[in-house]
């Protein structure tokens, strides 16, 4: 039985493969875009759980803009956001592990790459039962 769809967003195939390949083997249902323009292609009709994407893709905030265009959004508002980032490992700079302003980064959690994929689950699972709590 599934347990949700997951729409990975992010320009690495290798991680969105890796990301695939965990969630599919816990019976989550996975899609993934290349980019925020397919990605919001891909919302309705894939109409996922849980959105994971990366921050830096095409320019270093794509993700960021996806993120506040969909919160901007009736539609696609309330599905939780799991953003990857590297940018600790390239520029030092630490996200908080909880989200930031709801403004300017309006994101449910954060996750680390390179991705553990047990922390990746944990954090998956628990966005989705939080969502369902709402």
């Amino acid at each position: 039985m599934a347990k949700g769809k997951v729409l990975i967003v992010d320009d690495d195939q290798d991680i969105s493969k890796a990301i695939k390949a965990v969630l599919n083997s816990e019976g989550y249902i996975v899609s993934c875009a290349g980019g925020s323009e397919e990605g919001m292609k891909m919302l309705a009709s894939q109409k996922p759980d849980i959105i994971i994407l990366d921050v830096m893709m095409s320019t270093s905030s794509e993700g960021f803009e996806m993120a506040r265009n969909l919160r901007k959004n009736s539609r696609y508002k309330n599905i939780p956001i799991l953003m990857l980032t590297a940018i600790k490992q390239k520029t030092g700079f630490d996200f908080k592990p909880t989200a930031g302003d709801p403004e300017w980064l309006p994101v449910d959690e954060f996750l680390d790459k390179p991705i553990d994929p047990e922390e990746l689950l944990a954090k998956v699972k628990a966005l989705l039962e939080k969502s369902e709590e709402e």
